[in-house]
């Protein structure tokens, strides 16, 4: 008996609840059907799965080899994919997360010209503040602030740098002042992000000087849209990072302070799970943004200040 053939008749059979209905996708009989199973379970000197004449269900070790199992023939597929007309063609669902800022201001603006190129993919975008697991809600590409990932099966791209800064509305300069030294900020009221690693702490340094500035909060939200527009309305200074407000301190709804002093950047990331064969639609979506960023040179709209 072919092995390939005995795992796809087992994964078919898990997935489908029905040996019936497994030996009908692979055109089997519902005698051979149970040989294969059968075949399979003695030479792996296991039982897979437990049947009554209403019902199946896999035991602890089916469950652990259809994991493996399923894993091996999604390789399979995409392998055979790349080598075909799907590796030049996307198409299916591709599922994507990232803050809700970086959602709105740098994907929604690109996915029609996204969509116009590969017309057969579908994207979903999953827009949270907090990184979903991977495996539990099906996350093809993640946009990241951070370096590293827990799991060792995720890969981690870089896509760019990005400077944060402090800003505020002119109209809340006018009436407030412009803090001049970080002992200033004291008297400021400050928005925060409160999803920031140490967000009530400013971490600041000017060439080989380092302050660390403790902060109380005006506001603080886990989305960096409130916090800009509590900005732009003149409620305190904004600490947010240039990917964000760059447009806003252009268009002169922020203004920058401290610009000579620094808070720790951020490296934004591209994470995927590794695979040997990377599928097409992952790899079309993760080179078009490194185009896009490239392009409309964001790099260095990200980390340089822009003058007004």
């Amino acid at each position: 008996m072919d092995r390939w053939t005995q795992i796809e008749f087992f994964v078919l059979t898990a997935e489908t609840g029905s040996l019936s209905k497994a030996a009908e996708k692979l055109n089997m009989s519902n005698a051979a059907a149970s040989r294969t199973l059968a075949a399979l379970e003695d030479r792996l000197g296991a039982r897979l799965i437990e049947r009554t004449t209403r019902r199946l269900w896999l035991t602890d070790a089916g469950r652990e080899y259809h994991r493996r199992c399923s894993a091996l023939l999604a390789e399979m597929a995409e392998a055979d994919a790349a080598a075909g007309d799907t590796a030049m063609n996307p198409r299916g669902t591709l599922r994507v997360t990232s803050s809700v800022s970086f959602a709105m201001m740098h994907i929604a603006p690109w996915l029609p010209e996204f969509s116009q190129q590969y017309p057969q993919l579908s994207v979903q975008i999953v827009a949270a503040n907090r990184y979903p697991d991977f495996i539990e809600a099906g996350i093809d590409v993640a946009i990241r602030t951070r370096e590293h990932e827990s799991d060792s099966g995720i890969t981690v791209r870089r896509l760019a740098e990005t400077r944060r800064v402090l800003a505020a509305s002119p109209g809340y300069l006018a009436k407030h002042g412009r803090p001049q030294t970080p002992d200033d900020l004291a008297r400021h009221r400050m928005l925060v992000y409160h999803l920031a690693a140490d967000p009530y702490v400013l971490h600041l340094t000017r060439g080989a000087e380092t302050r660390d500035v403790p902060i109380a909060s005006a506001l603080d939200s886990n989305e960096g849209q409130v916090i800009c527009a509590a900005g732009y309305a003149g409620m305190g200074i904004v600490i947010q990072p240039l990917y964000i407000v760059h447009d806003d301190i252009v268009a002169g709804r922020l203004v920058p302070v401290l610009e000579d002093w620094h808070l720790p950047r951020l490296t934004i990331n591209l994470a995927y799970q590794s695979r040997r064969h990377q599928p097409a639609k992952i790899r079309v979506f993760t080179e078009g943004l490194i185009e896009r960023v490239e392009r409309l040179d964001l790099a260095r709209k990200w980390t340089d200040v822009p003058n007004r």
